[in-house]
């Protein structure tokens, strides 16, 4: 397994896609920072009274939307650039446990999500209060407890993704196929799930992937309405999710042809 994990370690950080997404993952950090000067000029040209009620998104706002896109698009690759390019077939000959190799490409690529996520979240929040400095802006004051509980699962969120856009290639084989269906669940679902009459509107939009981070743990500061799911509830439909998704490609990798 040691073996197999140090391969695929080498695999991923030598492929150009693996650099295209930590790159946009990077660049991303830096609009928090573009962001909270924004919100600094925003507040210093507000009247004193309508500072008491102005509310900005925080810092990490601008990751919070990427990242999510960024894991599929690494999951994805993990698994299906190896069928594009017919490459599986030679790492199938040199490691024929298909599941030990199955897991390492999931670990692997979860890992290195998981810890640029938290790197770039971390990075960004801190030059992002640095910036706001004294200003009493709610979202950028919460505390710091509050705030690495929330970055910690905004980062194990990302990882989780990940995983099932992983397991989904896994099915479908096509990278196309699977960051098209990722981004379908992330983007498009939310929108087509408030076209339904209430109340199922609000438990199905809290149901998706894309919105169980901030049920399990908000941004201090921001509004308390996130979806209908408590945070234990949310955290066991997330695991749900990669299980699921896991345990579909994991049977697609063991049992079909290469």
């Amino acid at each position: 397994m040691i073996e197999a994990l140090a391969a695929e370690w080498y695999k991923l950080r030598t492929i150009r896609s693996t650099f295209a997404v930590l790159g946009t993952v990077a660049a991303f950090m830096l609009l928090c920072l573009v962001w909270s000067w924004y919100v600094t000029r925003y507040w210093d040209g507000l009247p004193a009274a309508r500072k008491a009620t102005a509310k900005a998104a925080p810092a990490e706002q601008p990751l919070a939307v990427a990242l999510p896109v960024c894991a599929v698009v690494l999951g994805a690759l993990t698994v299906t650039s190896e069928y594009t390019h017919g490459m599986v077939r030679t790492t199938l000959a040199v490691l024929p446990n298909r599941l030990a190799l199955y897991a390492a490409k999931g670990g692997v690529a979860a890992a290195t999500m998981l810890a640029a996520s938290l790197a770039a979240l971390a990075a960004g929040v801190a030059a992002g209060n640095a910036i706001v400095g004294d200003r009493p802006v709610a979202t950028f004051r919460g505390p710091v407890p509050d705030v690495a509980v929330h970055l910690l699962w905004l980062g194990m969120t990302t990882a989780a993704v990940t995983l099932i856009a992983f397991g989904l290639g896994a099915v479908l084989r096509s990278t196309a196929a699977t960051i098209t269906a990722g981004m379908a669940v992330l983007f498009v679902a939310p929108g087509l799930a408030q076209l339904l009459p209430s109340p199922w509107d609000e438990r199905i939009w809290s149901a998706l992937p894309g919105s169980l981070s901030n049920q399990i743990a908000g941004a201090p500061g921001s509004s308390n309405v996130h979806g209908v799911l408590a945070p234990s509830a949310a955290i066991a439909l997330l695991v749900t999710y990669v299980v699921v998704a896991l345990g579909a490609g994991a049977f697609s990798f063991t049992r079909r042809d290469a």
